[in-house]
């Protein structure tokens, strides 16, 4: 009998790839699809996606999907506690696995697996420290497609928000962006796929500009806030 494992599911490229991966290595039996969103909005927390779209990707996925819903801005603790609440659920159901699409971030990895040690279970990684040029190479030559959702501005003008990811794409970006966005200089929206039953239909809405102030590490430091770019996806009969 294989372990039982949940899927961190973000509805982006990274997840998507490190699914397809899990499913055809076959070791784990993946129980549902866990994602984090805002409970104002009703999108993903920071891709910026609509819950609709997100249950038409489970849909087409074939799993269950968990939602968590945060609050708008959740401190640490509250964050903390809504996890903790929602893994000691998921492992009293026999999942003993949690899987994620991270790839190079040594400190986000040590974080998942303490989080998890803390309720007897272990963290998966498919992707890790494969180089993000080939993965993105062998995510577009499997045919996946998706679409750039949020930029952060530090390093993408607002063009690249709405803009599908091609091999064109790829090479508009600058020399200081990873190509998977590893580091957050970009989100996406995974819609169609080797994975999928049936592409994700939706129409390409307004891009809208949000800021989001800096942590000051020092009293003395000035304000400062973030700034991203959101396209919004909405849902339709129409396939992009």
């Amino acid at each position: 009998m294989k372990p039982k494992a949940i899927f961190n599911w973000s509805s982006g490229k990274d997840s998507a790839l490190a699914l397809y991966k899990i499913l055809l290595e076959n070791k784990f039996e993946i129980t549902s699809l866990l994602t984090s969103i805002n409970k104002e909005f009703r999108r993903i927390s920071m891709h910026g996606v609509p819950v609709s779209l997100l249950e038409k990707q489970a849909e087409s996925l074939g799993f269950p999907l968990i939602k968590i819903e945060l609050p708008r801005e959740p401190s640490m603790e509250e964050y903390r506690e809504i996890m903790a609440q929602t893994m000691n659920a998921i492992q009293s159901q026999g999942v003993t696995h949690s899987v994620f699409g991270d790839i190079f971030l040594e400190d986000l990895r040590k974080y998942r697996e303490d989080q998890l040690k803390e309720v007897g279970m272990e963290a998966v990684f498919p992707l890790w420290k494969r180089n993000t040029s080939d993965l993105i190479d062998e995510f577009l030559d499997l045919d996946f497609k998706t679409i750039i959702t949020c930029v952060n501005e530090t390093y993408l003008d607002k063009s690249f928000a709405g803009r599908i990811i091609d091999k064109d794409l790829i090479k508009d970006l600058p020399k200081n962006v990873d190509p998977c966005g590893e580091n957050g200089e970009f989100h996406t929206f995974t819609f169609d796929g080797p994975i999928f039953k049936a592409p994700i239909p939706f129409e390409i809405g307004e891009t809208v500009k949000k800021t989001y102030p800096k942590p000051k590490l020092n009293p003395e430091d000035q304000d400062d806030e973030y700034v991203f770019w959101f396209c919004d996806l909405i849902q339709s009969q129409r396939i992009i």
